[in-house]
């Protein structure tokens, strides 16, 4: 059997996300207590329905970042998404600007911040070993907890993927100098 790696590609990427996913999952956590969720999303339907929302988000808040990126994450194969879930680790450590007791609860546990970029690194880590191209996007992740992508988390980070010739996460321009430049 003969298998062209282009008809494979999006198959290779999912498959590298998968283990991305673990390695974010068994990345050290604050107090070995793990708030953390990591979802994939791999469905072209599903990746154009965060585009559009991140350009209605664009529109409504004049963030232009957001078309930008909206455009870059249909350019790539799949995406993951690493969140926390609230809560409080009880050290005290005043990180978030509170005791624990005293933090409000739509104040971050900055721990459970820590946690996740720590998963993050972890993630894109590994997809550099796979050669893998990624991304992190706090746009896409900020979008996709408005849609409720994951539930109860907050601090929603996006690792968008590709496998191709060239990065397409990688010079970037804003949206409107791509309009200048003809492209």
């Amino acid at each position: 059997m003969i298998k062209n790696e282009r008809a494979l590609r999006h198959e290779l990427v999912v498959e590298a996300a998968r283990r991305m996913m673990m390695a974010a999952r068994t990345a050290p956590k604050g107090k070995g207590i793990d708030v953390i969720e990591i979802v994939l999303v791999d469905d072209r339907d599903d990746l154009e329905k965060l585009a559009e929302a991140m350009r209605r988000k664009s529109e409504a808040s004049g963030m232009k970042f957001l078309l930008r990126d909206a455009d870059n994450i249909l350019q790539g194969d799949a995406l993951l998404l690493i969140g926390t879930r609230p809560g409080k680790k009880g050290l005290n450590c005043r990180y978030c600007g509170f005791l624990c007791d005293e933090k409000p609860d739509e104040t971050p546990c900055a721990i459970n911040s820590i946690d996740v970029g720590i998963a993050v690194g972890s993630a894109c880590s590994l997809a550099a070993d796979l050669r893998v191209d990624t991304r992190v996007m706090f746009s896409a992740g900020w979008t996709a907890a408005d849609m409720g992508w994951l539930d109860g988390c907050s601090q929603i980070i996006a690792i968008a993927l590709s496998a191709s010739s060239k990065n397409p996460f990688f010079d970037r321009k804003p949206r409107e100098e791509q309009a200048q430049n003809g492209k």
